[in-house]
């Protein structure tokens, strides 16, 4: 009998963690200001991280805070303090790379769950049952894994472990990188990472100091260590079959949009996987669906081979899409038939939108009404989070999300 993983989403901020729980993830890993690998994400301050912890367990669902970061010595002072208050508010476990904080953990609060994070580059069982041994209750492999080695890995420990299934693909072995503190000063592996190897290089040669030289196939230069993004959904089956505990989706630092489309997709994978046995088949609206938010090519990373060229994107650094999510329901008048939408990004009368639901399928929708709050009629909606309300004629779920297809892509 195949086992039914946990599926565990980003939560960049209280509003993505409350999208990512109302989708359907089973758990949220989040970071605090400080003693996180994601300084830029928005993170939580004490008293959202207590909000969040709260939400989050009146239904059911727990939350992991990232204390992933390579402390220096100034970093340990304040740590037993930040322990303290993670112990108050109830985090359901930590995720540590470092030894030092790892052993203040087990000493200081050997009552809470303490996760080893991918950074501590977790490759092969030995490491696996080491840190078992010293007291981790999971450990999170190294994306740098072949199904083979999972396979070996899994066979070989009693451990609960977890894996990316979904999202960005670092460069550097398992996210240790020294490029961005090298080019700018921003230390990767303290939360500031620059995303150096998402930039366009060329080469230049000693002797010709203002001369740029492709590296490949571009005259604009390329991008080199650009890698195409993670995506792991046909094997959602395979990986419960194997006895993973936890399928993880990378992206803290990503929209709102994202994180719906993403959970809500692989929340339906593992169901059906469960509900069928272990048996499974992708569903082409899954594909489809994980087109819709911002993303890179798909890859299989290091799952069904070494990966190559093929893996990385040379032209460019960009993302792509075929939706631009343009609101967020925030409620419904079953009377009047209108919805209270937030604004995301620019509507007009007129627009085919489509409908994203915690629950219950896609569909499609066209303006053909909309107001602002107080009833008065309005062509557009331009201003950044405008609040209005348009008459859709049917229910709808609060927290829906409104998407409009791009021009290139529209169907």
């Amino acid at each position: 009998m195949a086992k039914k993983p946990e599926l565990l989403a980003p939560a960049g901020n209280l509003e993505k963690l409350k999208t990512a729980i109302y989708y359907g993830a089973d758990a949220v890993y989040l970071g605090g200001k400080t003693f996180g690998l994601r300084a830029f994400s928005g993170n939580f301050t004490h008293a959202a991280m207590e909000e969040g912890v709260r939400f989050a367990h009146e239904r059911g669902k727990k939350v992991y805070v990232t204390l992933n970061i390579f402390p220096h010595e100034q970093d340990v002072k304040t740590f037993p303090a930040y322990l303290d208050f993670l112990r108050s508010i109830g985090v359901d476990a930590v995720l540590v790379s470092d030894l030092g904080l790892f052993m203040q953990i087990r000493k200081d609060a050997s009552d809470m769950e303490v996760h080893v994070s991918t950074q501590a580059n977790n490759v092969n069982s030995l490491t696996v049952n080491a840190w078992q041994e010293l007291g981790a209750s999971r450990i999170v492999l190294a994306r740098e894994l072949s199904r083979a080695e999972i396979q070996s890995i899994r066979a070989a420990t009693s451990a609960e472990l977890e894996m990316f299934v979904h999202g960005a693909m670092c460069i550097s072995y398992s996210g240790r990188c020294l490029l961005s503190s090298y080019f700018t000063g921003r230390d990767a592996n303290r939360g500031a990472c620059a995303q150096v190897c998402r930039w366009k290089f060329s080469l230049v040669e000693e002797n010709r100091p203002n001369e740029y030289f492709p590296v490949a196939e571009d005259e604009r230069g390329t991008y080199i260590m650009n890698s195409k993004d993670l995506c792991l959904l046909p094997y959602v089956g395979e990986l419960s079959q194997m006895g993973i505990d936890s399928l993880k989706i990378e992206g803290r630092m990503k929209s709102v949009h994202y994180v719906a489309t993403a959970v809500k997709v692989y929340r339906e994978a593992i169901d059906a996987c469960a509900q069928n046995g272990g048996s499974f088949i992708v569903r082409p609206a899954w594909i489809e669906e994980l087109q819709k938010a911002s993303h890179r090519i798909y890859t299989t990373g290091f799952y069904e081979k070494k990966p190559d060229g093929n893996d990385q994107i040379y032209g460019t650094s960009s993302y792509e899409q075929t939706t631009d999510f343009v609101g967020v329901v925030l409620g419904y008048d079953e009377a009047a038939g209108y919805v209270h939408v937030e604004q995301r990004n620019l509507m007009e009368l007129g627009d085919e939108l489509e409908v994203l639901q915690p629950h219950g399928d896609v569909y499609r929708v066209v303006i053909w009404n909309m107001t602002d709050m107080d009833g008065a009629a309005i062509e557009r909606a331009p201003h950044a989070q405008q609040h209005i309300r348009i008459c859709f004629g049917r229910p709808i779920e609060k927290y829906a999300l409104l998407r409009r297809y791009r021009k290139e892509s529209y169907q």
